[in-house]
């Protein structure tokens, strides 16, 4: 059979696209944090990962312009051999210290840093053991590790019990989301801490979603007082930072022996400097402008009390990513086309990225959304979800 075979039989993009209903790589023109241009039109834009607004803070842009013209736009190689900027090493000890460890290591993007902690860290006769929730780059660097994948019920300390038992005396590192990035829920880190401990596993909360949103922005460790209690936490520049790329925190001689093996860093051009730059100027910011993180929470509260005033379901969301759980496939699409036409920006999501009948509306907001903007989505959340017998 013809390799292609497959990709000719691909047809549901098609289809979606003919019918008006796809709605997914919509190119936006402009774009000003909670405001996006698509085809001329301005939509209040809440499908974005931008937390804390900083794509468009001044000190940011500047700081990513000075970058270009100090350094070009490009260091063309790996951090191995003629890619290493001292603002990388820079941007790492900053970070160390803001989440709270001794060492930091930046890769290229968010993807690259769990492919290549997961694979370096994880060996033949090891294991590591996953919430089933777990963000496709975490599932993808177990897959790349010589080790053996577990997985545990989302946030189900009983399963994940059951799983280490099993595991006996081998290596062991269980990975968890810190807020997971669809249902905006918190992995309950005390007990996943107090089980790692008494049965000899290592920890590693992937902090995406949480650093710049939890506990000053300090990230889901700090937000139960456990940063001691995690030895490596994850993050990505995409979000709160405002640029792009990752970082992996830990001790000084795991980072060392990562920065060693993982073939991710290695094998990759290093964050061109504006990103890196970017990231830097972000990192201030967050520090100086405590106020954006205090902003966003009280927003984050805000919207799920109004949401489930009007009937709708959240699921069990306790931060600023907010989903609206509509369960049928097409019942979703429909209210997102519903929303996108009104001038609402959001992310529809349908299996396999949720499980069968718990498709939603992903919505997740930013410190400079205005009130008004605010009153304005649930206002036509509300008359939308009225017109589609969603609520009553």
């Amino acid at each position: 059979m013809d390799l292609f075979e497959k990709c000719r039989k691909f047809t549901r993009a098609a289809e979606a696209r003919a019918a008006g209903f796809y709605p997914y790589f919509i190119p936006l023109e402009d774009t000003e944090g909670t405001v996006v241009v698509i085809k001329g039109k301005r939509m209040i834009m809440i499908g974005s990962n931008n937390y804390l607004g900083l794509t468009t803070h001044p000190k940011v842009r500047q700081a990513a312009i000075d970058a270009i013209r100090r350094y070009g736009t490009s260091c063309t190689g790996s951090r191995f051999l003629n890619g290493n900027l001292a603002l990388h090493d820079k941007l790492e000890r900053d970070l160390a210290q803001f989440i709270g460890k001794e060492a930091g290591l930046v890769f290229s993007t968010g993807m690259q840093t769990n492919l290549g902690t997961i694979s370096a860290l994880v060996g033949r006769d090891e294991f590591v053991i996953t919430d089933r929730d777990d963000h496709a780059s975490i599932i993808d660097g177990c897959r790349l590790s010589f080790g053996e994948m577990k997985r545990f019920k989302h946030n189900d300390m009983a399963h994940l019990e059951q799983v280490l038992q099993s595991c006996g005396d081998q290596g062991k590192l269980v990975v968890v989301d810190g807020v997971f990035s669809m249902g905006g829920d918190i992995a309950p880190l005390p007990e996943i801490t107090r089980l790692c401990a008494q049965y000899g596993a290592r920890l590693m909360v992937d902090d995406a979603h949480s650093l710049g949103v939890l506990a000053g922005g300090h990230g889901t460790a700090a937000h139960f007082g456990l940063t001691d209690k995690a030895d490596l936490v994850m993050g990505t520049f995409s979000k709160s930072f405002a640029s792009l790329g990752g970082v992996i925190v830990g001790d000084a001689q795991v980072i060392d022996y990562i920065k060693h093996t993982a073939r991710a860093l290695i094998f990759s051009a290093s964050m061109s400097p504006a990103n890196a730059a970017a990231v830097v100027a972000a990192l201030e910011v967050i520090q100086e402008e405590p106020e954006r993180v205090v902003r966003l929470q009280a927003i984050g509260d805000r919207m799920r009390t109004s949401y489930r005033e009007l009937g709708f379901n959240t699921g069990n969301s306790q931060t600023p990513i907010i989903p609206i759980v509509i369960g049928d496939d097409m019942k979703t699409i429909a209210f997102w086309r519903a929303l996108f036409d009104a001038g609402i920006y959001c992310n529809p999501v349908i299996p396999p990225a949720v499980a069968p009948n718990q498709s939603l509306l992903r919505t997740s907001y930013m410190a400079t959304h205005t009130d008004a903007q605010l009153d304005r989505v649930l206002e036509t959340f509300a008359a939308v979800g009225k017109q589609l017998d969603i609520i009553s």
